[in-house]
């Protein structure tokens, strides 16, 4: 398929434009777009607009994760005639989950620009099927109709793909489907409703998607699983809504509407003991034990639909103790009046993290792991962090009740997590110290810990860098380390904070072509990238993370759906097989079984590509930075430049929690014996949560010993087989099950008359 066979509107043939979006019009616009932060910038991307909402298409501008252009990357409430911040990242159909998108072009018309409506449509090659998506808006709409025919015209099959609709927000929060939690991936069995939210205080998006069968990533994805034959096509149909503030009234009354739903109505108000209504009051609506939806209580009011059916309701607010939850039958007609008259506000709890040995202020993860939890997150987080200044120290204003807090200062690694039970009641302030025991000290080994794989508030990442930082610090990391999706828009913020704590920081960017993620480091501070990875092919974009100066270059993620290596063997990866990668990433968020055996197969070659270890945090709130980490060895100064060097000598290993101190010989490193002569490796292991388990492993991933081990601290001495060949390498876990994978030892076997002879002339006995 050749580009030729493609057309595109030429810019002129737009004439209507988006300057009076007071009336109720819709108009459609070509050029760079009127959406405030938003991504499409090129000439001919095309914006769509009415009084409720704005929408842009990358026409020609750059999608995010090597997405073909073609695609909407930009989506914002309009309010009072002002078109309000784009909050999204992407939002559109792709044909196969997050795999690689073969694509060599599109076709872009707009089918109707009258004032009444807006038809777009956006045709795409996946290989040889054909992806259309048309894009409808309608004056005075607050939703976007997509439709999407996915078309197999190849002479093959598409085998058990999962395609749909998905909502990725760049800012707020996520409220998935709900019945489904906050699954990263499950089947929709359990959904009570079809759609999901992106939301914060002031804005909500929805995604109504009634076709889907299974979600990922808490419903940001909406999949149907399916199969076509050659010459076979699917039609998929959903909705995007836009509300202008934080509330779901319009969400749930649109699925009333769109399933033409029997519905009552459920209306009241809320105060405090003072007869005050609380700000950021709101009225949480749960089905089957699940969150179902919410609205807001304008100045202690509020009013919502709900289709036929049980429910349970409870008030809330930001610091305020959850009302005692009211059973509700709604059928349809009905109505029911709710009082909440006595919310209790918040009190303050003051903590202060010390070194139980030293008294020095310890950086923290406070987690509410028992009392309330804000079940809307603009009213408040679960999880807390410590200032960086001053450090330590974290104030917490919580709604009245029984707590247990979780205190993770290096918690699974260097310290044990500590727990803190503590009753508020309303207005009351309580101050608590805690102290942290540091239990054991890599550094004074030169050993030295960072979560190479972090991402901070650049697409859909939702986390500041200033909350990042502090994130690191507080699970005892020693590098501070953010790798943003094809940005370097946050580095200087980085350096700043991390520079004021004392702490190296290394620049990285994940480059993001659909075919395979990679996190070059460290990287020149705020370079660019001048390769477009969603259509350069491998070879260039690797010599342009040089050209940023890239000491290595890991491969993220290798067997994901994005993962080089997979698509590799798929035969989907432009320009094709590199040897330009130096590290395999171990990665918190997947199965690392195919990554462990690829590596084996790599050293049972005598190719020295070694491990790297990162979160893939987006959240920091809600995901566990640090959980899986790679320890580097650094005997003088540490630098991102001699930490890198030091995992691309191999000296080091990824971890779950253990921590290894080899004596005699350490990774990365040769170890040169005789032929058939036995060898011994020995090294000491600590485990604060305690150790169980040491394994040798050698060629092809064969478990060669196994030592059983009971206690936090343990000596480890293995004996080298005399038939093991190439390498060795060892796997630690602890009794919670948490592992350490190490960089091989190498062997180097040579004959006694090779040994003598490079010995310069030694004897056989010196031998």
């Amino acid at each position: 398929m050749t580009r030729s066979r493609w057309n595109l509107l030429p810019l002129a043939a737009l004439t209507l434009g988006a300057a009076s979006l007071t009336q109720a019009d819709v108009s459609v616009t070509r050029g760079a777009t009127d959406i405030p932060d938003g991504e499409a910038s090129h000439v001919e991307d095309i914006t769509v607009a009415n009084d409720k909402l704005a929408f842009a298409l990358a026409v020609e501008s750059r999608p995010p994760w090597g997405v073909p252009r073609g695609t909407l990357v930009d989506l914002a409430a309009v309010k009072g005639g002002e078109i309000d911040l784009d909050r999204v990242a992407f939002a559109d159909f792709i044909p196969n989950n997050w795999s690689a998108w073969p694509n060599d072009g599109k076709n872009v018309e707009v089918v109707d620009k009258s004032p009444e409506r807006a038809v777009v449509r956006v045709s795409r090659n996946f290989g040889e099927a054909m992806v259309t998506t048309t894009y409808t808006l309608d004056a005075d709409s607050d939703r976007v109709h997509l439709e999407t025919v996915l078309d197999n015209q190849g002479d093959e099959p598409l085998d058990a793909i999962r395609s749909g609709f998905t909502l990725w927000p760049d800012t707020g929060y996520l409220f998935g489907v709900p019945g489904l939690g906050d699954a990263k991936e499950t089947e929709a069995s359990d959904a009570l409703t079809d759609r999901m939210v992106a939301y914060d205080q002031d804005w909500a998006f929805a995604l109504h998607a009634p076709y889907f069968d299974r979600i990922n990533y808490e419903g940001q994805d909406m999949y149907l699983e399916h199969s076509l034959k050659a010459g076979e096509s699917r039609r998929f149909e959903g909705w995007l809504q836009v509300v202008p503030e934080g509330d779901l009234v319009p969400v749930v009354a649109n699925e009333i509407e769109r399933k033409n739903l029997d519905s009552g109505e459920i209306h009241g108000r809320l105060s405090d003991g003072d007869g005050e209504a609380p700000a950021n009051g709101l009225v949480m609506v749960e089905k089957e034990g699940a969150p179902y939806a919410w609205t807001l209580a304008d100045d202690g009011k509020f009013s919502m639909p709900l289709p036929a059916g049980k429910y349970q309701a409870y008030a809330t607010a930001e610091g305020f103790a959850n009302s005692e939850p009211v059973e509700l039958n709604v059928t349809d007609g009905s109505e029911r009046e709710l009082i909440f008259d006595d919310m209790r506000g918040p009190g303050t709890l003051s903590l202060d993290i010390r070194g139980a040995d030293n008294d020095t202020p310890r950086d923290a993860r406070l987690t509410i792991l028992e009392g309330q939890q804000p079940p809307v997150e603009f009213l408040g987080k679960q999880t807390f962090f410590t200032e960086l200044d001053p450090a330590g120290h974290a104030e917490l204003k919580l709604a009245p009740g029984d707590y247990r807090l979780g205190v993770n200062a290096g918690a699974g690694f260097t310290a044990r997590e500590k727990t803190l039970d503590v009753s508020l009641e309303t207005g009351e302030e309580i101050d608590r110290t805690i102290e942290i025991e540091r239990l054991v000290e890599p550094n004074d080994e030169h050993w030295y810990g960072a979560d190479l794989h972090h991402h901070a508030n650049v697409l859909e990442g939702t986390t500041p860098p200033d909350m990042v930082v502090r994130a690191q610090l507080a699970t005892d990391l020693d590098l501070t380390f953010i790798s943003d999706h094809d940005s370097t828009a946050n580095h200087a913020t980085f350096r700043k904070l991390s520079a004021e704590r004392g702490v190296p920081f290394i620049p990285s960017i994940e480059i993001s072509p659909s075919w395979g993620h990679m996190n070059p480091f460290p990287i020149e501070m705020n370079g660019e990238l001048k390769v477009d990875p969603g259509t350069d092919d491998v070879q260039d974009i690797l010599k342009d993370a040089r050209r940023l100066g890239a000491e290595v270059i890991p491969m993220n993620h290798p067997y994901n759906a994005y993962g080089y290596l997979q698509n590799l063997g798929a035969g989907k990866v432009p320009g094709g097989f590199t040897t330009g990668f130096d590290l395999l990433e171990l990665n918190a968020e997947v199965d690392n079984a195919p990554t462990l055996k690829a590596a084996h197969r790599l050293w049972d070659q005598g190719t020295r590509m070694y491990f790297t270890a990162g979160t893939d945090t987006h959240d920091a709130w809600n995901d566990l930075t640090g959980r899986i980490r790679m320890m580097g060895h650094v005997p003088g100064e540490l630098s991102p430049s001699t930490f890198a060097r030091a995992l691309k000598d191999g000296h080091g290993y990824a971890t779950q929690g253990p921590l290894l101190f080899p004596e005699n010989h350490m990774f990365g490193d040769s170890l040169r014996l005789m032929e058939d002569a036995k060898g011994e490796w020995t090294l000491n292991a600590t485990a604060v949560n305690g150790l169980k388990e040491a394994r040798l492993i050698g060629q092809g991933g064969e478990v060669l010993a196994t030592q059983s081990i009971d206690g936090t601290d343990a000596t480890l001495t293995f004996d080298i087989p005399g038939d093991a060949n190439g390498w060795v390498a060892l796997e630690v876990d602890d009794a919670d099950g948490d592992t350490a994978w190490t960089n091989p030892l190498w062997l180097e076997r040579s004959s006694k008359t090779d040994y003598l002879g490079n010995k310069d002339g030694a004897d056989e006995e010196d031998a």
